[in-house]
């Protein structure tokens, strides 16, 4: 199970901070990130990390502004966003590829088979 929190409305050039408790599985090493959708459009896969051996993957739009990371003792993912622009609006998404059927990349994020709920992120 993946639940995500953090989302919320900020100003243009605010911060936020997304988490993702993660519960139900004991696999050491995986590939997690983020995915977004905006009303009308494609999901774009974000980031992404291997919690394995901390790779991570960004999306170019969100690199320098954005930082994902994984605490594996608390099995929580987080997103940190800084710098938001009103393209970042979108519901975002946390998900897992707990069995690496896909490989570890931002592009692939949006395929993973375990995904949350979504929390809207707004920025005007």
């Amino acid at each position: 199970q993946l639940v995500e929190s953090g989302g919320g409305s900020v100003q243009a050039g605010g911060s936020l901070r997304l988490s993702c408790a993660a519960s139900g599985y004991t696999y050491s090493t995986y590939c997690m990130g983020w995915f977004r959708q905006a009303p009308g459009k494609e999901r774009e896969g974000v980031p992404a990390i291997d919690t394995g051996d901390g790779s991570t993957y960004y999306l170019n739009s969100v690199e320098g502004r954005f930082t994902i990371s994984h605490d594996n003792a608390e099995n929580t993912l987080y997103l940190q966003m800084n710098s938001l622009k009103p393209e970042d609006t979108a519901m975002y998404y946390c998900a897992a590829d707990l069995f690496r059927v896909t490989a570890c990349g931002a592009g692939y994020v949006p395929d993973f088979p375990y995904r949350g709920q979504g929390t809207q992120v707004t920025v005007s």
